[in-house]
């Protein structure tokens, strides 16, 4: 986060192993008093200790003010941000966090949700799950991870209203209990709206086979944890333009418009800068972005009028931003 916003002094009540590789973590208000509400599929910020800040999703029930949970995979690929939540937050610890953050709601009105989840995203899918049953909505959750060992919240899952509704696929057992992703999303359903979160290439095979079959964008609805990197060897240089002042601002190759927009004292409010939170979303006026993000719709992307700076950078010479 690169601009002042209001912060939650909260305490690491509780630490959990949930699973190999897997902590779940309970943060209550430094104060005693209850946290801000919040809607099924919001995470908040988390500032860590050595200076990193990490989103997590939320995985408790919405309805609770007394306590946020959340759940972290020891990833060894991250840039730092679980091994610091794995190693340095300890139960008694006092942290920082933003307010709750949703970029990942649940439609309204919605006829029947289908939940898709990969590995550690089942965290803002268990929440959605557990609110739709208290809502008495028609569901289905199918999560799917590398072993029953690296699978968080089984038992929990297990004794709650929803376990009949829920399908455990694991990459190590028999083909039979495989998810067939092409198969469940062969057809589009009117008024069925699926929600998909966890590693990118399990969220591109589900998108992938959704969109092939048709669905209507609108109804489908995913969250990206990290980007993957993206060749940068051709990059060149453009311009940013400042809407409110004609400023102008050169993006040199190999630098995001955020840092050069930063360097030339214009701070723009990010978070993961990796383009997959939408903090930094910026409405574009002229010019054609080159969208790098995760988290625009394919739609959103082609319209042109909006992008993420902390990521994305242009294919025309100039950009003229609304800043």
């Amino acid at each position: 986060m690169s601009a002042a916003m209001p912060l939650l002094q909260v305490v690491v009540t509780r630490k959990t192993v949930e699973a190999l590789d897997i902590c779940s973590f309970e943060l209550a208000a430094a104060d005693g008093h209850p946290l801000p509400a919040f809607s099924a599929g919001a995470h908040v910020d988390v500032l860590l200790p050595g200076g990193l800040t990490r989103q997590y999703s939320l995985c408790n029930d919405p309805a609770e003010t007394h306590r946020y949970q959340l759940g972290v995979l020891r990833d060894a690929a991250s840039r730092g941000g679980s091994k610091a939540m794995h190693d340095l937050v300890q139960e008694g610890q006092t942290l920082q966090i933003s307010a709750p953050k949703n970029h990942f709601p649940l439609a309204h009105g919605a006829r029947r949700s289908l939940l898709l989840a990969g590995g550690i995203g089942i965290t803002p899918i268990l929440c959605m799950a557990e609110r739709l049953a208290i809502t008495g909505a028609a569901f289905e959750l199918h999560h799917c991870t590398r072993s029953r060992e690296r699978t968080p919240f089984v038992e929990r899952i297990r004794g709650s209203s929803f376990a009949a509704r829920t399908h455990w696929h694991f990459d190590d057992g028999d083909a039979a209990q495989k998810l067939d992703i092409g198969a469940l999303l062969a057809l589009p359903r009117e008024g069925e709206h699926v929600y998909v979160c966890g590693p990118k290439g399990f969220m591109d095979a589900v998108l992938g086979a959704a969109r092939g079959a048709g669905w209507p964008e609108a109804q489908l609805h995913y969250e990206f944890f990290g980007a993957a990197p993206v060749a940068s060897d051709g990059d060149a240089a453009f311009e940013v333009q400042l809407a409110s002042s004609g400023r102008v601002v050169v993006v040199p190759p190999g630098q995001s418009v955020v840092k050069a927009l930063a360097a030339a004292g214009v701070e723009v409010l990010t978070s993961c800068e990796q383009g997959v939170c939408g903090t930094c979303l910026t409405r574009v006026l002229e010019g054609q972005p080159d969208h790098r993000d995760q988290y625009l719709t394919p739609e959103e992307q082609a319209a042109c009028d909006q992008f993420l700076p902390c990521c994305s950078r242009a294919r025309s010479a100039r950009l003229v931003l609304d800043l």
